[in-house]
This record gives C-alpha cells, sequence and structure tokens, in this order.
C-alpha cells in the first residue's frame, strides 16, 4: 500500500508523506480538509471516464454545501495544477472540473483563475523537459474558461486568452492544430461588438496570414460567416488584399492550403473543417464553379492519388445537400466522378484503402435528407452513369435507393428500363484503367460495353424489389417483373396498349449472353417474391404480416401466379409478342392443361384450403413457369402431375374405380409419383425450385408412402450405383454463375471490375501453363515412346547397331518431313491428354453436381423428420442415414463433402434421435426391431472409429426407447416422481435380451484393448434407462478390477458411481438388492486401490485412483447416511496403507478425494508445518537478479597493475591503495553468488602466480624502490 502511496504522490505532485493516503501539510494551518474531500481531486484523476464525471458532479455538491472559501480556494489551485498532470487522461478531467466550477461558482473571477494558470503553467521559468507538459496546462486552462461559459462576459481575458493561444501555436510539436481550433471555438462564441473591440486587433496578423496555414484561413473563415458587418469587402480588401476570398490570384494559395489540410487528416480520414468552409464561402461569393475548376480539379487532382484525392471526394459528398440541382448534374459529370471512379476499380485489390464504404455514407445521408424528388433522382442517375467500360462501379445492390420518395423510386425504375431498352453510351462517364487501356489495343467494342450496361440494369432492378427496406409498392414489383420476364423470353413485335412492354423496341438487339442473365436474375427474382411479405402499411397488412403471410399479394393471388396470368396473355397474343422459343402442340396443350388445373385447383381451394391443394398449386405453376426455360424435359413431368392429381382427387372423394384389385396395387401411389416430381425438380440448379419442393413436401408429408420414402432414401444410399438411379442431375450451363449470384449476389458486381481488368493477361498466361503443365507434367507415356521411336527410325534419324555409328546428317527435305511427324504426333498425344483432362474435370463436376443434389434431398428427411417424427415409417430412415455418416467418415474431406456429412450427421443426431416426437406404437414389428438392434450393437463395436461407433450407439438407444414407448404417467418436462412400477415398465422391450446384448458390448469394451466403445455411451445407457441399468450394474462393477487396462477400469469405476447415484436406480434397487451392490463395491473399489503403489508420473494410473476415490467417497458417504450393514473395514485398511505408501501431502483433485473420503472414517487431514527460510538460506537459493545496462563481471577488463601474487598478498596490504576499501568491496562481491564461468577474486590472483620469477622480482623491487605510494 506503501508503493501505491508513493506513485500516487508521484503522480500528484504533491508534498504527502501518509503510508496509505498522502497528508496535506499545511504550513498556515489554515486548511483542514477531511478525506472524502481529497478523494474527489484523486477520482478526477482517475483514467476510468465515468469515475471522473461522477467525482466532478460530486465535487460540485460538496462545495454547494459547505460554503467554505478556504476549500474553493484549494479547489481551484488543486484544479490548475491538474491541467498539466503527467498522466494524459487526467488533464481533461481537471479541464472539465474547472469549468464546471467556474460556471457555478461566479464568485470566482476569471481573471484569477487565468492568473492562476499562467502563473503555475509559465512557459518561460519551466525547465526544459516540462515544457510539454507546462503547455499543455495553459491550453487546456484556456479551454476549461471557454466551458465556463462566462469568457464572453469578461473581453479582457478573451484577449488574453487568444494571445495565451497564438504563443502556444509555436508548440506544434505538442499542440498540434489545437490552439487554432479552440481559437475559432472562443470566435463562434464571441459578440460581434467584443470582436470588432477587442479581439480583431489581436488577430490582425493571424488574419492577414490567413493563406499561410488550414488554421488561420478557417479562423478567417469562421470570423466571416459570424461577424459578416464587421469583415466587410473593404476590410478584408485591407487584411487580405483582395475583396473576395475566391478569386483567380487566391486559388494557388487556396490549393496549396487545402493540400496541407488534407495531409494533416491523413490518418484521421475526415473532410478538414476548413475545406467545407470554403465551400460554403465560394457559394456565398457565387463562386462556386471558379472554385470547383480550378482548386479542386486542375489543382487536387492534379496530385498523385492519395489524400488530396480523398478529400476531394469527401468535399463532393459533404457538398451534394448544398447545391442546386443545376450545380449537382455539373459536379456529378466531371473530372472528381471520374476520378473516384478509377479509385473504385483499383482499390478492388487487397490490401488497399477503398473509400466507396464512405462515399456510399454520404449519398445516403443526402437522400435520407433531401426532399426534393428531382435532385434524388440526379444523384443516384449520376452515380449510375459513372461506368468503367460500360459497367456502372457502383453495386448493382446499393442501399441508399432504400431512401429514395416514392416518386423519385419510380423515376429511377423508369430511367433503368430505358437505359436497358436503349442503351446511351454518350451519357456515360465512362473511363478505363491504364492496364485495360494496355491489354485492348483496338480500343473499347460498343456491343461488350452495352452487353455489361445491360448485365448490370437487370440485377439492379431486381435488387430494388429485394430490398425490403425500400418503400415499393405492389404496382413496382408488378411492373419490374412483368418486364424482366418480358424481355428473358419474349420479342416485341407490334405494339399494344394492352402490353405495355411492347411499346418500347431495343435499340440494339438481346444477344444470348444478355438473355442467360436476364433469365437467371428472373428466377431469382421469383425466389425472393415467393418470400415478399404483404406490401403497405395499413393496419391490415400489418395484421396478416404479423400472421408471416408471404408470396401473395394485397388480394391473396400468388405473385407467381399472376406472372403465370401474365405470360398466358403473351402466349396468346402473337401478334404482338413472339416467344423466343416457340411452344410446339404438344408443348402449348401443357401449357393450357397447367393452367386448367390451375384453375381448378383454386375453385376448390376457395371452399376450403388443404395442404394437398396448396402443394399442387404450387407445384403446377413452378413446373409451368419453367415451360419458358426447359420445355422439352418438363412435358413429361406435368403429365405425371396431372396424373398424380387426379388419382389424389378420386382417392379423397373415395370413388371405385373399375378394375381388379391387382391392376390398382401395380400402380403407384400419387404420393410416391409426387416425390419421383420432386426430385427430378431438385437435380436442377435452382434455389427456388428447392424452397418450393421443400414446401410442397411438408404439406404431402402425412400421404407419403414406405415405397416415396424408400426413393427418398435410395439417392442417399452409398452403396447404390449413381447411375442406376431413376434420377438424372442437370448441369445448367450457368449454374455456377446462377448459384453465385443467389448465394451473395452483391459480391459479383464488385469482383466483375477487377476481372475484365485483369481478364485479357491471365488469359494469356493460363493457356501457356496448362501447355506447359501437359508436356511436363505426369510420367511418360510408354506407348508415345514406343511411337516416337518409330517416327525416328521410320525417317532414319535415330541409329541403330545395325546402322554402327554413322555419322550422316539428315538433308533439309528429310529433316522437314520429320519435323512433320514428329508434329503431328505430339499433336495427338496433346489431344489425348487434353482428353483425358477434361473427362477427369467431367467426372469431377459430375461428383460434385450428385453431391450438391444429395445436400438438397436431405431437405426432404428433414421435413418428414420433423412433421412425422411419430410415424413408423421413421424408423426405416435409421440404417440409410447410418451407411450415409459411416461412408461419409471414411471417405474423401473437401468442403462439399463434409457439408453433405455435417447435415447428415445433424439430422440423425437432433432431428431423429433427440427428438421429442418419436415412434410409440410399433405394432407387430417387435422382433424385427430387436433384431436391428442386435445388428446395430453387433456392428457398434466392430467398427475401427469411435466417432461412428457413437452414431450407432445412439441408434441402438433410440430403438429402445421407441420400442419401450410413452411411459406412462411421465410428464413432457421429465419432472415427475414416478413409482417403482412405472419405472420398471418398458413396454414392448425383451428386457432379458437387450440386457444381454448390452452386457455383450459392455464386456466387449472391458476386455479389448481397442475398442471403438468409450464409457460415456454407457453412462448415457444408464441415464436413460434405469432397468438396463440394474442389469448391468453387476458387471460394470466385475471390471472395476478386471478390467483389461487402467483406462477400462477407471471408467467402470465411473459408470458404477453414475448408476448408483441415479434415484432412480435407488428406487428399483431398494433394500437388500441395494445393501448387496453396495457391499460388492466396497470389495471392488478396496480390491482396485490395493494395486495401486506409483502415480507421480503415470497419468492414467491417477485417473483411475481418482475415478475409484470418488465411487469410494459415494459409497462410504452412502453407508453412514443410510447406516447400511455393509462392511467398510477392508477400504479403510487399503486407504490407510495408501497413505503410507503415496503420502497425500498436496493439494490437488486425487488428494482432495482422499482426505474427503478418510474425513468419514473420522481421519482429518493434518496441517503442514510451515518452517520459515533463514536470510541465509533465501540468499544462497535465490538466483542474483542481473543489472541492466552493466556488465557481468566475466566481461570486465581485469586491473592487472593493481593486482598481486599471492605469495604477496598478505604482505602488500598497506601497499593496496589504489585498490579501493577491501572490506567494501568483499561486501559488495559476498552479494552476488558466483555465476557461471566467473572467475572468484581468489582464482584470478592464482593465475597470476603463474607469471614468471623475473616478472615478479621487477615488479617487486619497483614497489620497494618508490617507497610505497
Amino acid at each position: 500500500m506503501a508503493c501505491m502511496a508513493t506513485a500516487m504522490h508521484l503522480d500528484m505532485g504533491e508534498i504527502e508523506n501518509e503510508p496509505v493516503r498522502p497528508k496535506i501539510t499545511d504550513a498556515k494551518g489554515i486548511l483542514q480538509q477531511n478525506r472524502e474531500f481529497l478523494d474527489f481531486f484523486w477520482d478526477i484523476a482517475k483514467p476510468e471516464q465515468e469515475i471522473r464525471l461522477k467525482a466532478i458532479e460530486n465535487l460540485i455538491q460538496y462545495l454547494k454545501k459547505s460554503e467554505k472559501p478556504d476549500e474553493l480556494k484549494y479547489t481551484l489551485k488543486r484544479l490548475v495544477d491538474g491541467l498539466a498532470h503527467t498522466r494524459e487522461a487526467a488533464r481533461p478531467g481537471f479541464s472539465l472540473a474547472l469549468g464546471q466550477v467556474l460556471s457555478v461558482f461566479e464568485e470566482v473571477s476569471l481573471r484569477t483563475a487565468f492568473d492562476q494558470i499562467k502563473e503555475k503553467h509559465n512557459l518561460a521559468t519551466v525547465k526544459k523537459k516540462l515544457i510539454r507538459n507546462a503547455a499543455f496546462g495553459n491550453f487546456f486552462g484556456v479551454l476549461a474558461l471557454s466551458q465556463s461559459t462566462r469568457l464572453p462576459k469578461e473581453p479582457q481575458v478573451v484577449l488574453e486568452c487568444v494571445q495565451l493561444l497564438q504563443s502556444l501555436s509555436l508548440h506544434r510539436e505538442h499542440l498540434r492544430d489545437l490552439p487554432r481550433k479552440t481559437m475559432v471555438d472562443i470566435l463562434s462564441e464571441t459578440s460581434e461588438e467584443v470582436f470588432e473591440e477587442v479581439l480583431l486587433g489581436a488577430l490582425q496578423t493571424d488574419l492577414s496570414s490567413a493563406f499561410s496555414t488550414p488554421e488561420q484561413l478557417q479562423l478567417l473563415l469562421v470570423a466571416m460567416q459570424k461577424f459578416p458587418q464587421v469583415l466587410k469587402p473593404k476590410k478584408l480588401k485591407k487584411l487580405l488584399g483582395t475583396s473576395t476570398i475566391i478569386t483567380m490570384d487566391n486559388i494557388p494559395k487556396l490549393t496549396e492550403v487545402l493540400k496541407m489540410a488534407a495531409r494533416s487528416v491523413k490518418k484521421d480520414r475526415l473532410l478538414p473543417a476548413v475545406a467545407l468552409d470554403l465551400l460554403q464561402i465560394s457559394l456565398k461569393e457565387d463562386n462556386f464553379e471558379l472554385f470547383w475548376r480550378e482548386t479542386i480539379i486542375n489543382g487536387m487532382l492534379k496530385e498523385q492519388p492519395g489524400p488530396t484525392h480523398y478529400l476531394s471526394y469527401r468535399l463532393l459528398g459533404s457538398a451534394l445537400p448544398l447545391l442546386t440541382l443545376v450545380q449537382l448534374k455539373q459536379v456529378l459529370n466531371g473530372e472528381v466522378m471520374r476520378a473516384y471512379g478509377e479509385h473504385v476499380v483499383s482499390a478492388q485489390l487487397p490490401d488497399r484503402f477503398k473509400f466507396a464504404p464512405e462515399m456510399e455514407t454520404y449519398v445516403g445521408d443526402f437522400l435520407q435528407g433531401c426532399d426534393e424528388p428531382e435532385k434524388q433522382l440526379a444523384v443516384v442517375v449520376a452515380f449510375s452513369l459513372l461506368t468503367n467500360q460500360g459497367y456502372p462501379v457502383v453495386p448493382s445492390f446499393w442501399r441508399v435507393v432504400q431512401h429514395l420518395r416514392p416518386t423519385a423510386l419510380q423515376s429511377y425504375v423508369d430511367w433503368l428500363k430505358d437505359m436497358f431498352l436503349n442503351p446511351q453510351l454518350d451519357s456515360c462517364l465512362d473511363f478505363s484503367t491504364r492496364r485495360q487501356k494496355e491489354n485492348q489495343e483496338g480500343g473499347v467494342q460498343r456491343e461488350n460495353c452495352i452487353f455489361r450496361l445491360r448485365k448490370w440494369i437487370i440485377p439492379r432492378l431486381t435488387s430494388i424489389v429485394e430490398n425490403n427496406q425500400v418503400k415499393r409498392e405492389e404496382d413496382l414489383v408488378m411492373d419490374v417483373a412483368r418486364f424482366v420476364f418480358f424481355h428473358a423470353f419474349f420479342n416485341a413485335k407490334k405494339a399494344t396498349p394492352d402490353i405495355p412492354e411492347t411499346e418500347a423496341t431495343l435499340s440494339v438487339p438481346l444477344d444470348e449472353k444478355t438473355r442467360v442473365v436476364i433469365i437467371n436474375s428472373f428466377f431469382g427474382l421469383l425466389q425472393h417474391m415467393n418470400h415478399l411479405p404483404l406490401l403497405g402499411n395499413s393496419p391490415e397488412v400489418v395484421a396478416r404480416n404479423q400472421r408471416h403471410v408471404q408470396g401473395v399479394t394485397g388480394d391473396g393471388s400468388m405473385w407467381i401466379y399472376c406472372l403465370v396470368q401474365y405470360a398466358n396473355a403473351l402466349l396468346n397474343q402473337p401478334k404482338y409478342a413472339q416467344s423466343t422459343q416457340p411452344f410446339s402442340p404438344e408443348q402449348r396443350q401443357t401449357w393450357d392443361s397447367m393452367l386448367a388445373s390451375v384453375r381448378t385447383l383454386m375453385k376448390k381451394s376457395k371452399k376450403g384450403q388443404t395442404p394437398e391443394t396448396s402443394a399442387f398449386q404450387q407445384l403446377f405453376l413452378l413446373v409451368g413457369i419453367h415451360l419458358f426455360k426447359a420445355p422439352e424435359d418438363l412435358v413429361d413431368l406435368m403429365k405425371d402431375l396431372q396424373n398424380c392429381m387426379e388419382k389424389a382427387q378420386e382417392k379423397k372423394s373415395k370413388k371405385k374405380a373399375t378394375g381388379s384389385a391387382a391392376g390398382r396395387e401395380e400402380e403407384p401411389h400419387w404420393a410416391e409419383v409426387v416425390v419421383d416430381i420432386l426430385l427430378s425438380l431438385l437435380s436442377q440448379p435452382s434455389r427456388h425450385i428447392r424452397h418450393v419442393c421443400r414446401t410442397v413436401f411438408s404439406n404431402i408429408c402425412p400421404h407419403v408412402t414406405a415405397r416415396a420414402l424408400t426413393a427418398i432414401l435410395d439417392v442417399l444410399d452409398p452403396d447404390k450405383d449413381e447411375e442406376d438411379s431413376a434420377v438424372v442431375v442437370t448441369d445448367d450451363q450457368d449454374s455456377d454463375k446462377k448459384k453465385k449470384k443467389d448465394i451473395k449476389k452483391g459480391k459479383e458486381d464488385e469482383e466483375e471490375i477487377e476481372e475484365e481488368e485483369q481478364s485479357d493477361a491471365s488469359d494469356d498466361d493460363s493457356e501457356e501453363g496448362e501447355d506447359e503443365a501437359m508436356e511436363e507434367g505426369g510420367e511418360v507415356d510408354q506407348n508415345f515412346r514406343i511411337e516416337l521411336m518409330k517416327v525416328l527410325q521410320n525417317q532414319g534419324a535415330l541409329a541403330t547397331e545395325e546402322d554402327g555409328s554413322d555419322d550422316d546428317e539428315l538433308d533439309d527435305e528429310a529433316m522437314m518431313k520429320l519435323d512433320g511427324s514428329i508434329a503431328a504426333l505430339f499433336l495427338e498425344q496433346k489431344k489425348k491428354m487434353q482428353a483425358k483432362k477434361d473427362e477427369k474435370d467431367k467426372l469431377k463436376k459430375e461428383k460434385t453436381l450428385v453431391r450438391d443434389f444429395k445436400i438438397k434431398v436431405l431437405d426432404l428427411v428433414e421435413v418428414f423428420l420433423a412433421k412425422q417424427g411419430s410415424s413408423p415409417l421413421v424408423l426405416g430412415m435409421v440404417e440409410p442415414l447410418l451407411s450415409v455418416i459411416e461412408s461419409g467418415m471414411s471417405s474423401e474431406s473437401d468442403q462439399q463433402e463434409q457439408d453433405f456429412l455435417r447435415k447428415a450427421a445433424d439430422i440423425f443426431k437432433n432431428q431423429l434421435c433427440r427428438a421429442k416426437q418419436y415412434c410409440k406404437t410399433v405394432g407387430d414389428r417387435q422382433g424385427e426391431l430387436h433384431d436391428l438392434l442386435e445388428k446395430l450393437m453387433t456392428k457398434a463395436q466392430k467398427l475401427s472409429d469411435s466417432s461412428v461407433s457413437l452414431y450407432f450407439f445412439s441408434a441402438s438407444l433410440y430403438l429402445v426407447k421407441v420400442l419401450r414407448g410413452g411411459v406412462p404417467g411421465a410428464s413432457a418436462d421429465g419432472k415427475t416422481i414416478l413409482s417403482t412400477e412405472e419405472l420398471r415398465f418398458m413396454g414392448n422391450v425383451d428386457v432379458e435380451r437387450v440386457s444381454d446384448i448390452f452386457k455383450g458390448a459392455l464386456r466387449s469394451f472391458m476386455t479389448r484393448r481397442k475398442s471403438p466403445l468409450s464409457g460415456l455411451m454407457f453412462i448415457d445407457l444408464f441415464n436413460r434407462f434405469p432397468v438396463l441399468c440394474v442389469n448391468l450394474l453387476e458387471t460394470a462393477v466385475e471390471h472395476i478390477t478386471t478390467g483389461i487396462r487402467e483406462h477400462q477400469q477407471s471408467q467402470a469405476s465411473a459408470m458404477v458411481l453414475r448408476g448408483l447415484q441415479s434415484r432412480e436406480v435407488q428406487q428399483l434397487l431398494a433394500g437388500d438388492p441395494w445393501a448387496g451392490l453396495l457391499q460388492k463395491a466396497v470389495g471392488q473399489v478396496a480390491a482396485s486401490l490395493e494395486t495401486v503403489v506409483e502415480t507421480a508420473k503415470n497419468k492414467v494410473v491417477q485417473e483411475k485412483l481418482v475415478k475409484a476415490l470418488e465411487l469410494g467417497l459415494f459409497l462410504v458417504k452412502n453407508v453412514n447416511q443410510q447406516k447400511l450393514s455393509v462392511a467398510l473395514e477392508p477400504l479403510k485398511k487399503v486407504l490407510q496403507s495408501m497413505r503410507e505408501v503415496l503420502g497425500f501431502r498436496k493439494t490437488g483433485q486425487m488428494e482432495d478425494t482422499y482426505w474427503a473420503v478418510m474425513k468419514h472414517f473420522g481421519v482429518i487431514k493434518p496441517k503442514r508445518d510451515r518452517i520459515r527460510k533463514t536470510k541465509e538460506d533465501q540468499a544462497e537459493l535465490t538466483a542474483p537478479k542481473k543489472k541492466k545496462g552493466f556488465l557481468p563481471e566475466t566481461k570486465k577488463r581485469k586491473n592487472r597493475k593493481k593486482q598481486l601474487p599471492v605469495s604477496e598478498q598478505g604482505a602488500a596490504d598497506a601497499n593496496t591503495v589504489p585498490l579501493g576499501k577491501p572490506e567494501q568491496g568483499k561486501k559488495k562481491r559476498n552479494k552476488n553468488k558466483k555465476q557461471p564461468g566467473e572467475e572468484t577474486p581468489g582464482q584470478g590472483l592464482a593465475k597470476k602466480a603463474k607469471m614468471t620469477q623475473s616478472a615478479v622480482k621487477q615488479k617487486k623491487k619497483k614497489q620497494q624502490g618508490g617507497g610505497g605510494e
């Protein structure tokens, strides 16, 4: 505590010496402060802001109540002293406290406070090393006076404060621009009269040199805004030489000042206040165009990209609310925007500073605060026209659109549609990066720019619908959806008012690439519209949205049905709209029958909506809308769906069809057909289809048959060949793009620019790399080697043994022929290698598609378990899911495989085994389930992977739970206390057979060195089924000593302990069985502890000992509490003998458990006698601390002239004055322990004794001749 007080004493700079808290020394005896009062100042200096604020508040309240002048005087002195505190966090606290005191207690004049500040922190008299603290003391003192709100009332103090701040500006290395900013703050609070009469003269120098620094310029600009009547044009003419700020003569000076300001805020990343003030002055002087053109464009942007460019961008964002519509269009179509676009493109590379998020904030704030739709539209259109070779630099999913007014939003959508139909590249502010210009020597192709622009516009339109924060109406959503659908699948032939999309024609026809982008965007939009909540703010809409009504319009129609009706209108008017893929007669008939079926279902749903009706409706509409994308593949699917619906209706209405019963049995159930259709749809890469299939399947779950479920599980079966599957996984050529778009749509736009920027160079490099890989990679093909040898021999280029060593060279014609043959051979070999590579890539892609398909099929399994968890059909899922998990654990570990395995394992563990709803009626399947249980437990013991064995064991426990069924009298939360008869209830479980199965597994675990089973599995069994626990406890007790290894023995102790702790087990074994079991356990524990001799280094033995002691503690405690007739003497003797062997004197889990057991036998842990070590012992044990900055003794150079031989050491004591005081030196050396390699004084002198005799004699003569010094 004394150390803390000393440290605080040094920090606060007070003369205080109390051990706990420094005591104020007052020679005059005026002050008699109490401890509460002094604590306020200690808290003000603390780094925590909350503590400081609370202390200031309490100090003010205390001074108000006390009303003692001496305490107020001391407070002022203490706060002024604290302004220059060495701790940086304390200075603002003292400054704020001083400002509050001066604000509350007006009897303290500002003159008095200011004089004390100048006297205490006088820069002229302070020591050089404390000049930084003194500068801060003056600054925070002026800041406190400014915060007191009394400064404008005392003009003379204001003047002196400004003069002090002017002198502090010289200490820029410490205070930077803080004094100038404070001068600006003081100026903004000063009245015009005080400024003109008092401050103007003092600020004359600063105002005259306004173009020197950003701070001085800002001071002038603030004064001009605050006191326009004082700083009139004539006054400015006198100060600056010009009557206005923005002039051609001042432009170079202003540019340099802005550059200085930009560099000063480089790390802060904010807009300097002087820049915004300068912008406002230019608007006030009506010279904005001159300022923007000369200062920003021709000045700031001429610098290299960096702080000056970022200041220009920030000034552009800040200027948006200040400009008129004409000025906005002028600025947003200029060089600053172009430079910003180039920055956005170049910043796509990693580790680059990205300004785009900051600009998005500027634009978002402007749109949110702007009430003029024209200005809003101008800004979003201008940013949309900033393009890189046709592709806008802003992302297609731009969140700022959510702030647009409804009229501006509608105008923006109309503008986007018009730009799509008639791309006006001349109106775009287009640019190309340096690398793009180098890679494209022939210039940018107009067709490519149009494609890139349209590729951005379509996602831009769909993102407006998909953003739930955008204030959109149903008409706008339907307008966008119709536009995208029309241009995805139709072309306009002739204009008609009935179809607005035909009234505007395309100036440039759509190419195939653009069409693919539109199709993918449409189905992504359809997916979102299926989840779209009701639009509007009426109370009815809000109430319906609380019921999670999605995918429908205000009148209850599904969005997809509205689009189907629109598509039908287009098909019925071929004169005006022509399909890009016209339907064949069969396909058109399929479309018409789909519409008829949907209308029939809608009529029935009006009477009463059922899950089946809703499912068929969604399926018909989904397949119908996809007819435009793949009509050939879906015609048969639609027919199956029609037949399926008819069968479902016949079954529901219970109409007897004519025909034999056998014939009816051969026909598949309608639910099976629906499942086949769903599997076929899931094979297509579409998130919308995946969601609809999941919804439809959840509706028909009650009707799913065993054969339908088997069809789903067959897809997941890893043992079946993929070629045998009835479902063919389709590969859409644009599926990758679509998946990327669906998963993370916004990211595509940013990556597009960088991808286009580096495409040409990377393509060339990749092609060369592939050629080299094909030529150099892999082993040499022996067949290719043989063919090459044949070619060389046929052309006579390869010498053979018969030819001898003939050195004749081939002529030119033969050489040309040889080159052609070799080139043809290598070309053929290259084609073969490429074919092998393509085949390998194809197989890999097919495998990826199949795995993705299986992941989607798992959705159906998950839905069925959630909806029909209590159905007996669930039991058929156990083995297939285990097969999936087992094969997944042993297969390759790529990311997709891990996702599939993780999802399958999660469904099996959480949705099946641990589900609250499970099958409780097994009917006549008891024997089948018992056989399955035995099969699973047998396999669990034979597996090599323990993690897989855990799933098989969990499946076995699930089967036991199913066989037992619901326990009578049990509550849902499991807190009900059951009777003994209810506890013994096991339903259809053959207890003897199941007990034998688990006993065999337990013996296998205890007798095998490498068993996949674990003790936690059996503990889980004991917790869930007390009846089986009772039957297995004796076996577990036996293996406390007979386990094959110490690990198994410790696990046996843990199992027995957990089983005996169970209240249900104690209830089932009440009476003599309980006492008998405890007696056996006591004997086994005693026998197990007898074998323990050494535990210091063997962790397995320690684990065994700890588990045995924990079990022993439970046994002894329960025997004593229940007063059972169980002999504990054998255990007591073993424990006492263990104490003699192992000691148990330390602390730890094992020792604490041991003494807890012995406590029940009346033996208390002895207290250790702590013997204090003497100082000599501590000095020997403590290693000497090495002083920093000093050489060790072994590194010091010895003074050879001052050392004597051993023989003369005693005789020369009187002549050793230069060696210093030997006693003190000896004490100093004795404090340090000898380091390795360090010489003692005796050793050093012994080495010197080896000098030659002549040298010793000469040295002795010199000493004697000198008479001693």
